[in-house]
């Protein structure tokens, strides 16, 4: 069973933070609250651990995976921004989106998509995940954690750490039952951003556009 860190939402506490990100450094795979729900997350430089992301989640080989990072200069270093997507982008993070963009050859062929070779990529605004970024000094590969359909009559953060418990090294408690919500996903492969997914944050994307 998953070793369980109580940590403040606001505050996190930092030895505890040093201890998780020392695992992740060694290919160790989290369960940690973001500003939009619960995720499984690892290391970017771990390809095993990126692998068992898609094997805890019952993902295809070619799945594409999301990173995150801690600020814009990171975006700018996995990611090519068109732009035409800058300011939009700008004004909207951190916060609760997933901007699909092509990726530059900092980014791991196994996380691109295999066809269109983009990336997804998140600035969070949860305090928790970004001192994870910020002491690991790498991008966290990333996926919701989902629960089984036997689980979701019991939809709340505690479900989840029954559920994955077993299955990851470290959970993350922030004390906050809700299980949170999806992000909105802006895809700007072209240019110009097409909405691929409606969630978290909606209001303020179409004061942006």
């Amino acid at each position: 069973m998953a070793k369980v860190y109580t940590l403040h939402p606001q505050n996190p506490q930092k030895n505890r933070i040093e201890e998780v990100v020392l695992k992740l450094r060694k290919g160790g795979v989290i369960l940690y609250p973001t500003d939009t729900n619960y995720a499984l997350g690892c290391d970017i430089n771990h390809k095993n651990s990126i692998e068992k992301l898609r094997f805890i989640r019952k993902l295809p080989d070619r799945y594409p995976l999301s990173i995150l990072v801690p600020s814009f200069t990171g975006l700018s270093q996995f990611a090519r921004i068109p732009d035409a997507a800058y300011r939009i982008m700008k004004s909207l993070v951190p916060g609760p989106y997933t901007f699909i963009l092509p990726a530059t050859k900092e980014v791991p062929k196994l996380l691109q998509d295999p066809k269109r070779k983009t990336i997804g990529i998140r600035i969070p605004s949860n305090p928790i995940t970004l001192e994870l970024l910020r002491e690991l000094g790498n991008p966290l590969v990333s996926i919701s954690a989902k629960l089984d359909e036997e689980e979701m009559a019991w939809s709340s953060t505690y479900a989840l750490f029954e559920q994955y418990g077993p299955l990851v090294d470290y959970i993350i408690d922030d004390e906050n039952e809700d299980p949170g919500s999806e992000s909105t996903i802006l895809d700007f492969t072209d240019g110009q951003p097409v909405i691929l997914r409606e969630g978290l944050g909606m209001d303020r994307v179409l004061d942006v556009l």
